[in-house]
């Protein structure tokens, strides 16, 4: 199978954190697509000498149409997301395209991970995913509103750590708020709050709160919320989420395992 469609994960947008993978996926390519801002993301070099398709947003299916289109003409193609393509991204809706278009047989699909942006915002807010965490997009264009309360719910009462994607955007002034009050209703007003916007990109912004000061706008949708669980803690204004440890061995340098 000749034909190919790599599904690239750029990561937060930093150069210096793109993937060795995706990086050689890129020079390999004959062609890049992707959303016009993450093209941005893509240092010019590797770029050079390829044809460039861009759309802006809500133009999902017609880019990575794009794509395989190019593809089947047998041009090697790298569909570029930011994050990782498997995580709110596109490799899920180029495998479904191939799918309904009969090419699964036809076109090979590779898909290159990346550094999710949850991960970036984690790795800037300290250690809040430590322990076990859920994570909900409250973007509600593909997916109704009270299913994404339900899982809200659902994983607030279940002590989750809740990471949020799609926060907030100009049309939905109301979700963030309403989301963080489903959260409050199992969360004490001082469970830790972390915001990072544009993660490791120009304009990068940290903020840490609580569930009961966090401004709700201050985020948008270049931002990830981190909301603790019952033993998330701040430390060195930090956030962290312990993994167990203290309850089974000594924490002091050079203590001993307990009950060993």
């Amino acid at each position: 199978m000749d034909k190919r469609i790599t599904v690239v994960g750029l990561g937060p947008g930093d150069s210096s954190l793109l993937p060795p993978m995706a990086r050689q996926a890129l020079l390999r390519a004959g062609a890049v697509v992707g959303y016009k801002g993450y093209i941005t993301l893509v240092e010019p070099e590797l770029l050079d000498g390829k044809k460039v398709v861009s759309t802006g947003m809500m133009g999902e299916i017609e880019r990575c149409g794009a794509a395989i289109d190019l593809a089947l003409s047998g041009v090697e193609t790298a569909m570029v997301c930011s994050g990782d393509p498997g995580v709110y991204a596109m490799s899920g809706l180029v495998l479904e395209l191939m799918e309904s278009r009969g090419l699964l047989d036809e076109l090979e699909l590779t898909v290159v991970p990346g550094i999710p942006a949850l991960c970036a915002a984690a790795a800037l807010l300290g250690a809040p995913l430590m322990h076990d965490f859920a994570v909900v997009s409250l973007s509600d264009l593909l997916t109704p509103w009270d299913l994404i309360e339900r899982r809200l719910i659902a994983a607030a009462a279940a002590d989750f750590v809740v990471v949020l994607y799609n926060p907030r955007s100009s049309r939905r002034t109301n979700h963030l708020p309403r989301a963080l009050e489903a959260l409050g209703e199992f969360r004490m007003g001082t469970t830790p709050v972390g915001m990072v916007k544009c993660a490791f990109r120009p304009g990068q912004e940290v903020v840490v709160a609580t569930l009961e000061t966090f401004d709700p706008e201050l985020a948008d949708m270049q931002s990830i919320l981190v909301v603790g669980a019952s033993s998330t803690r701040l430390t060195g204004g930090r956030l962290l989420t312990p993994r167990g440890y203290a309850g089974k061995y000594a924490m002091e340098w050079g203590g001993t395992s307990q009950g060993s």
